[in-house]
């Protein structure tokens, strides 16, 4: 009868405990990222909203170019409400569908010579509770954070 050594030995596979540790490992590695991935992903979002603000913002200095004031933007003339530009979705958005904020025409001051326009995140989306971005005619910029309805003296800026 032969000694079986270690050279002549044929391991095939892997034990189940090794499996089960890689799949522990996995597991943790995944439940780590995912939530970092969600954030990113929510951060993209309020970016390409930020844009849509700026652009919304050009519309309007048009507007004012065109009419003197910035009264009358708003879809049907009106002050407030759906822009007349981007009425549908904001214009870095794929379909209507997948849109995750909406524009809005929130004031004009009565005199016309000022607004507030806003970003409103669209209920039922991945942005649903990440606040309100404001962008004012004199260039200020908030973020309600909180979701509060109301803008705190920390919340006036995009990127804090």
């Amino acid at each position: 009868m032969t000694k079986m050594t270690k050279a002549n030995r044929k391991d095939h596979g892997f034990t189940l405990i090794e499996l089960m540790i890689v799949v522990a490992i996995v597991g943790i590695i995944a439940s780590i990222a995912y939530p970092s991935y969600q954030g990113f992903l929510k951060s993209s979002h309020r970016g390409a909203a930020q844009s849509d603000l700026m652009a919304l913002a050009a519309a309007m200095e048009r507007h004012k170019a065109a009419n003197y004031t910035y009264k009358g933007a708003a879809e049907s003339d009106a002050d407030t409400g759906k822009p007349q530009v981007f009425h549908a979705h904001s214009p870095s958005s794929e379909p209507v569908t997948d849109k995750k904020y909406d524009l809005t025409i929130d004031s004009v001051s009565t005199s016309g010579t000022s607004y507030v326009i806003i970003a409103t995140p669209v209920s039922g989306t991945s942005q649903q509770d990440d606040g309100a971005l404001h962008f004012f005619s004199d260039g200020r910029k908030a973020w309600d954070k909180d979701d509060s309805n109301s803008l705190g003296a920390s919340e006036y800026c995009w990127g804090c």
